[in-house]
């Protein structure tokens, strides 16, 4: 009998070893995934930072008034004055909501006197 403990007991540490290879194995791609994304973050942010750089450098005020003075014959742009906007009296409003019907009126022409639906 203690001879199939034995034999028991050695697949359990057999099977427990091969499951702790696996394991072990499986952490470290995880390890492996997680520092390639790690990198991965790191070049995105670096991207991030040079399209930054470039958007504020096109958006440079006196670049884009050159632009706009180059290209006036064709865009027509022209500063923003106070002028170009309308006043508060001129916005539009929703209606007001209507009441709920409360005594409502039969309109029919036939002469019945049947109360509405």
């Amino acid at each position: 009998m203690q001879w199939v403990l034995r034999i028991c007991a050695a697949l359990v540490v057999m099977g427990l070893a091969f499951w702790a290879y696996h394991e072990n194995y499986r952490t470290q791609e995880s390890i492996k995934e997680v520092r390639r994304l790690h990198a991965d973050i790191g070049a995105a942010h670096e991207r991030l930072g040079v399209l930054k750089a470039e958007w504020a450098y096109l958006n440079r005020p006196d670049r884009l008034r050159d632009l706009a003075d180059l290209n006036f014959d064709r865009l027509g742009l022209l500063p923003i004055e106070p002028g170009a906007f309308g006043s508060v009296n001129q916005i539009l409003y929703p209606p007001a909501a209507l009441p709920p019907i409360t005594d409502p009126v039969s309109v029919s022409s036939d002469g019945s006197t049947e109360e509405p639906l």
